[in-house]
């Protein structure tokens, strides 16, 4: 991913720290150009509505996941060990960017999500669903669709991170390999 100014990055913070605090509708441009640390006319130059700021908000954040999943997807490694880095790198990077899923949550179902019939061409999900569909390709595992794989892991991964964050689920050590683990057993052929 191509980096982006300082002053841009800190405004997408912002605006991640705000959407989660006070949702799409209490978060003006100019609370997120004060809590950014930047003058009212500086977020204007790099977003002309508050619409643009949200979805390139958005597409700079799926872009991030979807290089989780380019990374961990190594045809040069084990199938398995790729489907276990694959889980852990998704659940690293929301479990260190916890603003990111309370800004999924709204985002799919705010008026800002331009994107709602785009699902089937979403780079993110082709590139999971193409993950899973090598596995059974490769007779990993079992003859299941890859779209309800990918759905069943990912959803998997949300889970854990939103009820550990929540402070309901406390992991002891070993606790969290156990996840993964059984996710593959359950998919993988026998």
């Amino acid at each position: 991913m191509e980096p982006i100014a300082d002053k841009k990055k800190a405004i997408f913070e912002s605006t991640l720290e705000l959407v989660k605090e006070k949702g799409f509708h209490g978060t003006p441009m100019s609370l997120v150009a004060k809590r950014a640390g930047v003058a009212a006319g500086t977020i204007y130059h790099y977003f002309e509505s508050k619409e643009e700021l949200i979805q390139e908000l958005y597409q700079y954040i799926k872009r991030q996941v979807i290089e989780v999943v380019q990374r961990e997807d190594a045809t040069d490694k084990p199938y398995r060990q790729c489907f276990f880095n694959l889980w852990y790198g998704l659940y690293h990077y929301y479990r260190h960017n916890a603003n990111v899923l309370m800004f999924f949550e709204q985002f799919v179902t705010s008026p800002y999500n331009i994107y709602k019939d785009e699902l089937g061409k979403d780079e993110f999900f082709r590139l999971l669903f193409g993950f899973f569909e090598r596995g059974i390709a490769e007779g990993h595992l079992k003859q299941v669709s890859p779209k309800i794989m990918g759905t069943l892991a990912h959803s998997n991964v949300i889970a854990t991170v939103k009820i550990q964050a929540s402070g309901r689920l406390d992991l002891q050590e070993g606790d969290l390999e156990e996840i993964p683990r059984i996710l593959w057993d359950g998919m993988r052929k026998q």
